[in-house]
């Protein structure tokens, strides 16, 4: 599952940064994963009243949370998939999950 997730996020980034004339070198994933947290932690300040809510409604705000989580997510995808990180195997060795457990809840 999560590796049909990041292809589908592959092909989107590719098609943009064609687009807008990118080059995506070793760096560019790291730094657009950083960038993309930058970004979900100004959509938290704001919603939050740590930050100007610039005119922008509660449901702007917390639709852009959401999308900036996605756009987290995203990144963070792109970065495992260029590393040849395989990030189910990751998450259940680091996280501890046994499938017996997740299959209970």
């Amino acid at each position: 599952m999560l590796r049909r997730l990041a292809d589908q996020f592959e092909i989107a980034s590719s098609v943009h940064v064609a687009a807008n004339n990118i080059e995506r070198d070793t760096d560019w994933f790291l730094l657009k994963l950083q960038e993309e947290m930058g970004e979900l932690t100004q959509a938290w300040n704001r919603l939050t009243g740590r930050g100007r809510a610039k005119g922008r409604s509660l449901e702007d705000m917390q639709r852009d949370l959401a999308d900036e989580t996605a756009d987290l997510l995203g990144h963070l995808m792109l970065f495992a998939r260029h590393n040849g990180i395989d990030l189910a195997a990751a998450i259940e060795r680091k996280w501890l999950f046994r499938p017996a457990e997740v299959a209970k809840s």
